[in-house]
C-alpha cells in the first residue's frame, strides 16, 4: 500500500503525512489543519518542537505562502504538538 509523503518546510525531509502537521492558506487566511482535509495551499512541518522553532526562525511559512504570517501560528503549532 502506498503511503503519501510530504516535505517538512523546516528540515526538508520527506516523511509520511501522518508524521507531519498541516498548515493551510485559504480564503480564511492561514490556519492549522489537524484532520488534513482542508482545501487550499498547504505546508507541512514535523511534529517536533525543534523543527517548529527552526521554521519560525527562518519565517518558513511567510516564504512558502508568499505573505506575511503572524508569529502566533508557530505558537499554535507548539500547542498542538503538546496536546498530542
Amino acid at each position: 500500500m502506498h503511503i503519501p509523503e510530504r516535505m517538512c518546510i523546516a528540515c526538508k525531509k520527506m516523511k509520511p503525512k501522518s508524521e507531519l502537521i498541516k498548515i493551510v492558506k485559504n480564503q480564511n487566511g492561514i490556519e492549522l489543519d489537524k484532520e488534513q482535509n482542508k482545501f487550499g495551499r498547504g505546508a507541512y512541518v514535523c511534529k517536533d518542537e525543534k523543527c517548529i522553532r527552526s521554521a519560525a526562525k527562518r519565517r518558513a511559512l511567510s516564504r512558502h505562502f508568499k505573505i506575511q504570517t503572524d508569529a502566533a501560528i508557530y505558537e499554535q503549532l507548539v500547542e498542538v504538538l503538546n496536546d498530542e
